[in-house]
């Protein structure tokens, strides 16, 4: 009797081992998907266009942070943060305003490009010689994109709750982590800062679990556990605090006259709420011209 048994229970857990897979495939596994805009990221692709669009160059947005990934168990190699923030600077400036804000100039890859450009250069004068048509010159820009990652802050706050009763009981635990993005706008002509901003992006986890540990007999003991952990993935949260990062750069370079919006209303309107958001007790009233705005909106 026990060896049948044994057998109908290897049987059931071999069809529930073959029935996790369809075709090869994981049953839980999901398609690649785009990558949904952040409220902040619909915010910057929706601002009003400028008077011209900006040509601008972003050469690297590196991880000044040199953390690796918090483990109260073992060492990480894991680096805390993405390492590929220009990738979402890039991104960010050429979703502003629907593509109408910046001309992106690429310098990230500016060893490939040139090589690329030598490539072309060598093909055409093996073939025409000196009737090669040559290459036009390469966009530059008029201002730089500088800055970084500069922290990740991890666990600056922990805690939770549980409760446990005759062996039956659950807890939730929650943590909170910090990135902070600082941006610089500098001018090719002259090395000035034109402009300098930092946000900062909160990053949170959670976890609940339940479980029952007790004896049902005198020699029959139940455990049954069972828990959920929802972490908010960082690389996002680095990319929106770059959004708002570009957002404000937009902002504070319309204030002092860097560019203007096409919509002289829409942009004072823009800028009184960007203001407003920074000043607890803002002055209410009609919008002014673009050079008193910070004024009357700070009081």
């Amino acid at each position: 009797m026990n060896k049948v048994v044994k057998l109908l229970s290897a049987a059931v857990v071999a069809g529930l081992l073959s029935g996790c897979m369809t075709d090869g495939r994981e049953l839980l596994e999901e398609p690649p998907t785009v990558t949904a805009p952040s409220p902040t990221g619909l915010n910057l692709a929706t601002l009003p266009p400028p008077t011209r669009k900006v040509d601008i160059a972003v050469y690297n947005f590196p991880d000044l942070t040199g953390q690796n990934k918090p483990n109260e168990l073992i060492a990480e190699y894991s680096r805390a943060v993405t390492q590929g923030g220009a990738a979402f600077l890039i991104d960010a400036l050429r979703r502003a305003g629907g593509g109408d804000w910046f001309n992106v100039i690429e310098r990230a890859g500016l060893a490939n490009l040139l090589q690329e450009r030598q490539l072309i250069r060598a093909t055409r004068a093996e073939f025409d010689g000196d009737n090669a048509k040559p290459l036009p010159p390469i966009r530059f820009a008029g201002l730089i994109i500088e800055g970084g990652i500069i922290a990740y802050d991890a666990n600056t706050i922990t805690g939770g709750v549980g409760a446990r009763y005759l062996g039956i009981g659950g807890d939730t635990k929650y943590r909170r982590d910090v990135v902070t993005v600082a941006m610089r706008i500098v001018s090719v002509q002259t090395g000035e800062v034109l402009s300098s901003v930092t946000t900062t992006k909160t990053i949170y986890s959670f976890g609940a679990s339940a479980g029952t540990y007790k004896y049902v007999a005198i020699n029959k003991l139940l455990e049954l556990e069972a828990g959920v952990t929802r972490n908010e993935p960082t690389q996002l949260a680095v990319r929106e605090a770059i959004e708002l990062a570009v957002y404000s750069t937009i902002m504070e370079g319309t204030r002092k006259g860097l560019w203007k919006f096409r919509d002289r209303a829409a942009g004072d309107r823009l800028i009184a709420e960007y203001l407003t958001r920074d000043d607890p007790n803002p002055v209410v009233g009609e919008v002014p011209a673009r050079e008193e705005v910070a004024l009357k909106v700070r009081g």
